[in-house]
């Protein structure tokens, strides 16, 4: 009879060849990557992963084994022979909860197989949002192990058990977390060198500063009656760097006031004050 530990999970990437008593082994063990940095994502839609992540970028990385993904279906976790993950709400209500001992079984399972440091985050609308500082530390990390709440959410115990960090990805609530998960891992693996290539753009995007990005041209120069800025045009790289940090402060005083009164507070400036911000 087989346990919830010996269900099959699904990983991508560059398998690692260990030594073993028995060769079997090999074939019945899901690959693994040796310290390389590892998404875990707890799912009743494993068929969902990779998706995106599977292409452009984040997929070649992930084939060239510069991250892994390991996906664990909940429904093998479940209870009984119709292997349930849910039941109705204490003290009434509509919807389903996910039962703590479930999500145990399985949590116990993916991180077992997880090597060093890395947080469990459970993906949910009443959590903290997702930041790029938030991604900054994850990819410094050794992995994340994602948990993907579904109908009306996870029983608190669960949460409250294993540490489980609340991330949102807005003010909006989904079906299902899997969606955020994928904008989380792809958010985070980027920032791990040579995903990108260039670190440099990294460097330069919106909130490497705490302010968003300026805003961006390319050729034609003239196009429908519109020019590119002049100043971009100059070949005056200290004028360049000056209007572009004009327009990101321009544009996040404007766009998104929470985040220009804590880049103020930071640098110990008035985000009341008048500033001669350029107007593209």
């Amino acid at each position: 009879m087989t346990t919830a530990a010996d269900k099959p999970m699904r990983a991508a990437g560059r398998k690692a060849i260990r030594l073993s008593l028995t060769p079997s082994d090999l074939l019945s063990e899901p690959p693994e990557l040796a310290g390389i940095w590892t998404a875990q994502v707890i799912t009743l839609l494993p068929q969902a992963f990779p998706g995106i992540l599977g292409e452009s970028l984040i997929g070649r990385a992930l084939q060239e084994g510069l991250w892994q993904l390991q996906t664990y279906n909940l429904r093998d976790f479940g209870e009984g022979r119709h292997l349930n993950v849910d039941d109705t709400p204490a003290g009434g209500g509509a919807g389903m909860v996910i039962r703590p001992d479930v999500m145990a079984r399985a949590l116990n399972v993916a991180r077992g197989r997880m090597r060093g440091d890395a947080p469990i985050i459970y993906l949910t609308p009443r959590g903290r949002p997702m930041t790029q500082g938030l991604m900054r530390e994850l990819a410094a990390g050794d992995g994340v192990t994602l948990v993907c709440g579904r109908f009306e959410g996870l029983d608190q115990r669960a949460i409250e058990q294993f540490g489980m960090i609340e991330v949102s990805l807005g003010d909006f609530v989904m079906t299902g977390g899997e969606i955020a998960a994928q904008a989380l891992i792809d958010a985070t693996v980027r920032l791990i060198p040579r995903v990108l290539g260039n670190q440099e753009s990294i460097e330069e995007e919106s909130f490497s500063d705490g302010l968003l990005e300026h805003h961006q041209y390319t050729k034609p120069a003239l196009w429908q009656g519109h020019d590119i800025p002049e100043v971009l045009l100059s070949g005056h790289h200290a004028k360049i760097e000056a209007w572009r940090r004009a327009e990101a402060e321009r544009l996040t005083k404007e766009r998104r006031p929470d985040l220009w009164r804590a880049w103020c507070a930071q640098h110990g400036k008035d985000p009341d004050e008048d500033r001669e911000l350029s107007g593209a």
